[in-house]
């Protein structure tokens, strides 16, 4: 059914994840919604200094929060921070240096991190699409080890500075391609068959959507919520996928309309009257699977997905604080 998948997901993608399905969409916002002001909270955005990342990260500064970047590259990193401190007005923003494909940096930078700052919202935006397979200096096939594993060990390592603080909101940015995925727990670092990058990169973004879901569930006092942010004109975007954005250009979104659902869920209260885990577009929650698509999965492989995390994170803490 992997063709039924494809086909009505492309056709669901034309009509809604495009520029002219936000604009419909955005008909029924509330502008109010977003129009706070959050200052004395402090946000982490991962992957901040380019695309949706750095569109998320401008808009909760021009509402006065503290940000923090978490970004590789330290020249565009200091770069994207000096933009959103001109453009809007806010010092209060942080630059740190992590890379998110690397576990025993997420390690060490979120002991440091617990010890020097309070956090109310993490954003896990930062993601790649690898597509041919590459392993990290861990061993580790990247895609996963950014997306999937890097997301998983930054959330769990910061949740008890998260406990502490109220109206506390995980969000992670994942992506409408998980759709034509079902959980395959099997073969995590994609070690069998023939190595596709668009398919590993939606099956990292399922397994995104799994863990919001349990983390939903163990951690009651905190929001969690995963996001597809439509098809959006970014630098990830054009150097990952240049076929479809050769093909798409003309109908993406802007940065601002794919982060525009990452910044409702980060600061306004209407998505916390939600419920905590669900899967959300154009500030909607909208199913996780597609009709007839047989992408559901057994419990016990979600339960074992985290386990397999847990496993993967307490190693990597173990040699990153000694």
């Amino acid at each position: 059914m992997s063709w039924y998948r494809n086909a009505v997901w492309l056709v669901k993608g034309l009509r809604e994840y495009t520029r002219s399905g936000y604009e419909s969409a955005s008909k029924h916002f509330n502008p109010a919604d977003v129009e706070v002001n959050v200052a004395g909270r402090s946000f982490l955005v991962t992957g901040a200094n380019s695309g949706i990342g750095k569109a998320t990260a401008k808009e909760i500064a021009r509402r006065g929060g503290a940000v923090h970047l978490v970004c590789r590259s330290r020249a565009r990193a200091e770069a994207a921070g000096a933009e959103i401190v001109t453009e809007t007005g806010n010092p209060n923003i942080f630059v740190h240096i992590v890379d998110i494909s690397n576990p025993k940096e997420i390690w060490k930078f979120a002991e440091k991190f617990k010890n020097e700052h309070k956090l109310n919202v993490l954003i896990n935006n930062a993601g790649c699409m690898v597509n041919n397979r590459e392993l990290t200096e861990d061993g580790l096939e990247r895609n996963f080890a950014t997306n999937t594993l890097g997301t998983y060990i930054l959330t769990t390592a910061l949740l008890p500075l998260l406990e502490k603080e109220a109206d506390a909101r995980v969000i992670t940015v994942s992506s409408g391609g998980m759709l034509v995925q079902k959980l395959n727990i099997s073969d995590l670092q994609s070690e069998s068959g023939t190595f596709d990058g668009t398919m590993v990169y939606a099956q990292n973004k399922r397994q995104q959507v799994v863990l919001t879901e349990q983390w939903a569930k163990a951690h009651r006092n905190i929001h969690f919520s995963v996001m597809h942010p439509g098809w959006a004109d970014t630098p990830a975007v054009r150097s990952s996928m240049p076929d479809f954005y050769q093909k798409m250009k003309n109908t993406l979104r802007t940065e601002a309309q794919g982060a525009d659902t990452v910044v409702w869920l980060a600061v306004s209260s209407e998505a916390i009257k939600l419920p905590s885990g669900l899967f959300f577009q154009d500030r909607q929650p909208v199913p996780t699977h597609l009709p007839l698509a047989s992408t559901h999965g057994p419990p016990e492989d979600e339960e074992k997905l985290m386990e397999v995390l847990e496993e993967f994170s307490q190693k990597f803490k173990s040699t990153s604080l000694g």
